[in-house]
């Protein structure tokens, strides 16, 4: 049986019920036979970057997994499209948006998977719940960078 390792998962939605979608989305990977959700960061708002559309929902979460990270994606591409996510053409809104973002130490390049997340450190929308959950794997730096892209907590809503 495989060792579980660290990983970390960006959701974002700005179609629809983006909240919802973006919650419904971390209890589905919970799920994940393999997969142990272990923090799930508060929800943000903000921008599109290089599209368009309404506001994105923002999260990350934390899980422990013992699937590889090729399987961990097909998981999560699974579940978009379980959500209607559609890919017309890059940076399109999506009714739902999954990301490995890091696995443990690996660093991979395939035609399907480029791990750490190719842009995540360009992204406040990435590096803000990411740093909020563990802030070890952000560097006070990255942050700096990104801190004109509004990112904005949302309320909790019960």
């Amino acid at each position: 049986m495989r060792e579980w390792v660290t990983a970390y998962i960006g959701l974002g939605a700005n179609l629809g019920d983006a909240r919802t979608a973006v919650l419904d989305a971390m209890q589905a990977i919970a799920v994940i036979d393999g997969v142990a959700c272990i923090r799930r960061s508060s929800l943000y708002a903000s921008a599109p970057v290089d599209s368009s559309g309404p506001d994105y929902v923002n999260a990350v979460v934390e899980v422990q997994t013992r699937l590889t990270a090729p399987h961990l994606l097909a998981q999560l591409q699974a579940l978009e499209l379980g959500a209607g996510r559609l890919r017309p053409y890059r940076n399109a809104p999506r009714t739902l948006d999954l990301d490995v973002l890091l696995y443990g130490q690996a660093v991979v390049h395939s035609a399907a998977l480029t791990v750490p997340h190719p842009r995540m450190w360009e992204r406040a929308f990435v590096l803000v719940p990411l740093a909020e959950i563990a802030p070890h794997t952000v560097h006070a730096a990255a942050l700096a960078r990104v801190q004109t892209q509004a990112v904005t907590v949302l309320p909790v809503v019960v």
